[in-house]
């Protein structure tokens, strides 16, 4: 009796640099919530995440990438709140383009698994 079984390989992708983990795809979450509300208070908020913790992922990020991913703005008429810098926008890009290439290169080597 041979059933013919399926099998799928799956793949996390995070970038690390000398510190360790730098961008997984919760940090792209939170860029991208930001980008969204335009606030990491709010961005946390959607999250169900601490502002203190969105609050020290982006220090994080913006420590350790080359130049910031997200710029704070000065309180107005309708307060403060945050942005991504070109550099945050291209890392959502970045971090979706290689994902996408990793899945393809993994979906294709699905086809030859027989265990």
């Amino acid at each position: 009796m041979s059933s013919t079984k399926q099998y799928k390989i799956e793949v996390r992708l995070w970038i690390e640099e000398a510190e360790g983990p730098f961008l997984g795809i919760g940090k792209i979450w939170l860029l991208e919530n930001i980008q969204k509300t335009g606030s990491i208070t709010n961005a946390a908020k959607e999250m169900k995440m601490a502002y203190r913790q969105a609050w020290q992922l982006v220090e994080e990020m913006n420590k350790r990438a080359e130049s910031p991913l997200v710029e704070k703005l000065l309180g107005g008429k309708g307060g403060g709140g945050a942005r991504l810098t070109e550099a945050g926008e291209r890392a959502i890009a970045l971090f979706y383009e290689i994902e996408k290439r990793i899945k393809d290169f993994a979906q294709k080597e699905t086809q030859n698994l027989k265990f």
